[in-house]
Formats: structure tokens, C-alpha cells, sequence
């Protein structure tokens, strides 16, 4: 059978597709959103465990404007959790917990960094470079102004904790268009930095970490409740293909509809999946789709009594740089940032295994990967003994990789959108991976559908 026409048909439902389709019901569009899986929110879920919650994928995001303003819509702000803004970050360095500075004062006095590269970042400022004309991977840049300590000690922690990418190959003006953009236009990232604080010379920190009461999956599933009966899941669609009348077709295996006709089609899955889904109507962005790396990305999430740690850790975790010869990537203190993570007495942390610089690992039985996950966060936290709760979810395609020559993908997206009417792409391999860029970016490209069928 087929469902009738409707105005857009949004094909994935993880947080892009679940944020494209809200918005465009909101603009008064009929819209579908098919989702392969039994649950909408793709890597974001949330896992009730012997007393503990645990989040499967991503752990928190930022309260940007954006989604404070969405929780409210969806009536959910009263389950908004916040973290401590004050809540410190470390970085392991030689086998110890190294608070990770965050104001220039901070990093000049801080021990995490040798005097030679305090005096290098401080300086900077008061120095003038341009950047060069070819495209520049973040391992480059961050060499040639800030020198390898920098690079190694918190530039690719940080890389990982984000991209779970690999700083030598990922694009500088891909992943962190910002920085490009202070040193072309002032000489220096530090001074662009200043120049584009508010007019009001208020120093706004960065927005709150933020999760739920109850986990991240609240944000998806009250999205999905939003939809009700427009929200199809075990919905599996297989192909894109042109119909008559200006209309598509969207094959469809899994659910009632075998078939939806819609005037426009989003298509928010991976690039892997939009790659299948269009090759019927665009077999060379296609190809380019195929193109673009994933990161592997196993999440470990493990509970614990109080009195397991030397410490109960404080703050919001600790990233590990690959120098230190251990597989973790870093180590979420979840239980320390939200509240209800674990009942009183307990705590829980959550670890991260693979990333681009470690596929290697994935090899591993779930068993041997806990095995290492215990074993390192017992030298780095004082944990004796064994967790008394453990989760495990492998995600071999966790995370795009804006590698160089990342622009030439989403180059060919748009040039596609617009060489195809009533075509749209959205998705974390588009304009950042963060939940929140992932929301913005399916607000955007929703209103972009809506006004390409006024």
C-alpha cells in the first residue's frame, strides 16, 4: 500500500532527522519520518541498569540557545540537568590527572604545559602570521603556531573527546572553521578571539553541559511523541527514485507503507546510507557520499561503589593522549556531572574505546575490552576491584571524519540540493557532529524545504 502524498518525507530519525521533522510540522508541513530501528535518536539512548543510568552514546550536550529553547517546546525543560560550569576537566600526563586550564592566566601558570609553550601561547597574540594557501590538517596548524607539546597534550585529546579523530588528517577549516578564520583575518587566533567577544565586552563562558533527568533519550523520544502517527519506525527505506508530477517516491520495507510519495524528501541518515538511498537519482554524489571516513567508537560504561575508589572522582572526566600508551580514549564521570546517575554510595564512569587512531581495538571481544577499560581507570582513579555493573555498545561508524578535502563533500551536497529540487541532506557529517550543530542544521535545512515548496 501507499500512505497518499504528503509534503516531505524525512528519511532517518536519529537527532537530525527527529529536529528536521519537528521544525517542518511546526511550519505546518505534513510530513513522514521514517526510521529503520524500533527507537528514534540513532547513538543516543538511554540504558536503566542495576540501579544505574547509562548513556550509550553521547553523554551530554551543550545548553546552546537552540536546545534550551527546544526543551521548552517540547515541555521538557523541567527534566533539564546542568552541569557545574565550574566543574574542572583534566588531561593524563605521565600517569597523573592534570586540571586542564581554561582562561589564559590559567594556562600560564599551569604545570600541565612546559615554560617554553606557556611563553609561545602567550605570545601569540602579539605576533602576526598568515595561514597557508593549501588546506591545512589541525596537527599542522597547531605545530607551526603553538609548537608539538600543545598538539600532544591537548589539542588531539581534545580531537578525540570531539571527532574521535586522527589531528593529522582531520581539516582545519572543516572541523574548526573558527580558527582559520581569526588568522586570516587578524594575524592571530588569540587576538580573533578577543575581537569577537560581545560588543558589550561581557564574557560569556561557553554554554552549560546539559543532559536530563531521566537521559538525552528524553530529548528524542518527546520529539518522536511530538510526530505520533508521522513517526514510523522499523521503517526501513531503500530507495529514493523520481516520480510523476514533481513528486518522489520513497521505498519503504518494515511497516505498514511500502511506499511514501512525497513533494520533497530529506535524507538525515549517515552518508553511507544517503549514498544507497539516491544512487537511483544521483549516482555521482553518490560516489562522494561513499567517500567520506567514519570513526569506530565503543562506549563502556561501568558502576562502581564510592568506597571502590582511592578518590570518588570530582569534575567532568579526563582525556588521555595517545603518548600514554593505553587504549582509553578518555573516561566520562557521569555520576559526578548529573545527578541520578547511580544510587547514593555508588558512582558511575563511562569510557571510550577506537576512534580513528585505534581501529585495531574493535577487534576485541566486548569481554577483553572491558577487561582493558577496568584495568586502565584502576591506574588512573585508585579503583580496586570489580564493577558491580557494566554496559558495552560498539558503534563501528560512530563518528565522520571532516579529514582534508571535507569541503569538497559538502560542496557536492549543496551543489546537488540545488541542481535538485526538493532534495535536501542533513545530517552530523554536514556541519559538525555535536548534538546541538546537529539540531540547528536540521532546523535549517527544514526551513529550506519549506520555502522550496512555497
Amino acid at each position: 500500500m501507499t500512505t497518499g502524498t504528503c509534503d516531505v518525507a524525512v528519511v532517518g530519525g536519529g537527532i537530525s532527522g527527529l529536529a528536521c521533522a519537528h521544525r517542518l510540522q511546526q511550519l505546518g508541513r505534513s510530513v513522514v519520518l521514517l526510521e529503520s530501528s524500533a527507537q528514534p535518536g540513532g547513538l543516543l539512548a538511554t540504558v536503566q541498569q542495576d540501579g544505574f543510568l547509562f548513556e550509550t552514546g553521547p553523554q551530554s550536550f551543550q545548553g546552546t540557545e537552540t536546545m534550551l529553547a527546544l526543551a521548552r517546546e517540547l515541555g521538557i525543560e523541567s527534566e533539564l540537568c546542568k552541569a557545574d560550569p565550574k566543574a574542572p576537566r583534566y588531561v593524563l600526563r605521565h600517569g597523573k590527572l592534570m586540571e586542564v586550564p581554561t582562561t589564559p592566566q590559567a594556562l600560564l601558570s599551569s604545570s600541565l604545559l612546559g615554560v617554553k609553550s606557556r611563553i609561545r601561547v602567550a605570545s601569540e597574540a602579539f605576533k602576526r602570521s598568515k595561514p597557508p594557501s593549501q588546506e591545512e590538517s589541525i596537527a599542522d596548524f597547531v605545530r607551526r603556531k603553538f609548537g608539538h607539546e600543545i598538539l600532544e597534550y591537548l589539542v588531539t585529546p581534545f580531537v578525540s573527546g570531539v571527532y574521535a579523530g586522527d589531528p593529522e588528517k582531520l581539516s582545519l577549516s572543516a572541523a574548526f572553521p573558527t580558527l582559520e578564520e581569526w588568522e586570516r583575518e587578524y594575524g592571530s587566533v588569540l587576538r580573533g578571539a578577543m575581537k569577537s567577544r560581545p560588543a558589550d565586552g561581557s564574557r560569556r563562558g561557553p554554554p552549560p553541559l546539559c543532559s536530563f533527568r531521566r537521559g538525552i533519550n528524553t530529548l528524542t523520544q518527546a520529539m518522536a511523541e511530538k510526530l505520533g502517527a508521522q513517526a514510523l519506525m522499523n521503517a526501513r527505506a531503500t530507495a529514493i527514485e523520481g516520480a510523476a508530477g514533481g513528486l518522489y517516491r520513497v521505498r519503504v520495507e518494515g511497516a505498514d507503507a511500502t511506499e511514501i510519495a512525497a513533494r520533497g524528501v530529506v535524507v538525515a541518515t549517515s552518508s553511507y546510507v544517503a549514498a544507497r538511498l539516491i544512487e537511483p537519482i544521483a549516482a555521482g554524489l553518490a560516489k562522494t557520499l561513499y567517500g567520506v571516513a567514519y570513526a569506530p567508537v565503543t562506549v563502556v560504561t561501568h558502576g562502581y561503589y564510592d568506597k571502590q575508589f582511592g578518590e570518588v572522582p570530582k569534575g567532568f572526566g579526563v582525556l588521555i593522549p595517545r603518548s600514554e600508551k593505553l587504549r582509553t580514549l578518555g573516561i566520562v564521570w557521569n555520576s559526578s556531572l548529573f545527578a541520578g546517575r547511580a544510587h547514593e554510595g555508588q558512582a558511575n564512569i563511562t569510557s571510550f574505546l577506537g576512534g580513528a587512531t585505534d581501529t585495531a581495538v574493535m577487534e576485541k571481544t566486548d569481554a577483553e575490552m572491558s577487561a582493558i577499560v577496568v584495568s586502565e581507570a584502576a591506574k588512573i582513579l585508585g579503583i580496586s576491584g570489580s564493577p558491580i555493573s557494566t554496559g558495552i555498545w560498539r558503534h563501528p561508524k560512530a563518528l565522520p571524519q571532516y579529514n582534508l578535502g571535507h569541503h569538497h563533500v559538502v560542496a557536492s551536497i549543496r551543489k546537488a540540493e540545488h541542481a535538485t529540487p526538493g532534495l535536501f541532506f542533513a545530517g552530523n557529517y554536514l556541519e559538525g557532529p555535536a548534538i546541538g550543530k546537529c539540531v540547528e542544521q536540521g532546523f535549517q535545512t527544514a526551513d529550506s524545504a519549506h520555502r522550496s515548496l512555497q
